[in-house]
């Protein structure tokens, strides 16, 4: 279940690890996300985020989150 604060941590938070280590989550390649779900997602927060911004990016909804980040 996504909470409307995930929308900001979309747009705020930095990937803990990997590749792309330190990029904000919205920021992710599809590619890289699509990955991730073959894969499966972590488990917690950071994976209900990554879903999140698959879901988004997948819709074409990536500009609703711009207005959120940081300045």
């Amino acid at each position: 279940m996504f909470r409307p604060e995930d929308l900001i941590d979309l747009a705020r938070m930095p990937m803990p690890f990997g590749k792309y280590r330190g990029r904000v989550l919205i920021d992710l390649p599809q590619a890289y996300l699509v990955w991730f779900q073959a894969k499966g997602f972590p488990d917690g927060r950071l994976g209900r985020l990554l879903a999140l911004a698959l879901e988004v990016k997948h819709n074409g909804l990536s500009g609703l989150v711009d207005p959120l980040r940081e300045r």
